[in-house]
C-alpha cells in the first residue's frame, strides 16, 4: 500500500484551507484518511501553518511520500532538515545532542525570521489602509465626549 502525505481542501469557494493528512495513495482527494497531522490556511498573509513535526517526521520515516506542496511546507517547517539531521545520526557522523541542537538553533531562525514576516505585512496593511482611507483606519472605542474648557471658566 503506498502512502502520501497530501492536502485535503476544506472551506468554501475561492475561499480554500487545507488539512494535512496522511491518506492511501488510491483514495479520493477529499476521501478517508490515516492521520491528521497538521493544517494549511493560505489566504492568510503570511500563510498559516500548524503542523505535528513528530508525526510527519514519523510517517516520512515510514516511507510516505509528500506531494510536492507538502513537501515545501514540510521544509519551510524544518522537517526535511531533521530528517536530514537523523540521517547523519545513524550513519555516525554526529551525536544525537549535536543533531538536536542544529535543529533548535534552525527552527528559532525561522520562527524569527516569520515573527519579522508577521510583523512586515501589519505594515503594508496600515499603509494600505491609508492609502485608501487616507488615515489609519478608526479605532471602534466609544469616543470620550469632551468638556469645552472655555464653559466651565465664569463670564463676565
Amino acid at each position: 500500500m503506498a502512502v502520501k502525505i497530501r492536502l485535503q481542501r476544506h472551506g468554501r469557494k475561492k475561499r480554500p484551507y487545507y488539512h494535512i493528512v496522511v491518506a492511501d495513495a488510491r483514495a479520493p482527494r477529499d476521501g478517508k484518511f490515516i492521520e491528521l497531522i497538521g493544517t494549511y490556511n493560505p489566504i492568510t498573509k503570511p500563510a498559516t501553518i500548524d503542523i505535528n513535526r513528530d508525526k510527519a517526521l514519523d510517517w516520512l520515516g515510514k516511507g510516505a511520500q509528500p506531494t510536492d506542496t507538502v513537501r515545501n511546507i514540510l521544509k519551510f517547517k524544518g522537517v526535511l532538515y531533521k530528517k536530514h539531521l537523523m540521517r547523519g545520526v545513524k550513519k555516525g557522523a554526529m551525536t544525537i545532542e549535536e543533531a538536536e541542537q542544529k535543529y533548535q538553533a534552525f527552527i528559532q531562525d525561522k520562527d524569527r525570521a516569520n515573527a519579522q514576516e508577521v510583523i512586515k505585512s501589519a505594515a503594508e496593511v496600515k499603509a494600505f489602509h491609508e492609502m485608501v482611507f487616507g488615515k489609519a483606519k478608526p479605532s471602534r472605542k466609544k469616543a470620550q465626549p469632551e468638556a469645552p474648557a472655555e464653559e466651565s471658566a465664569p463670564q463676565e
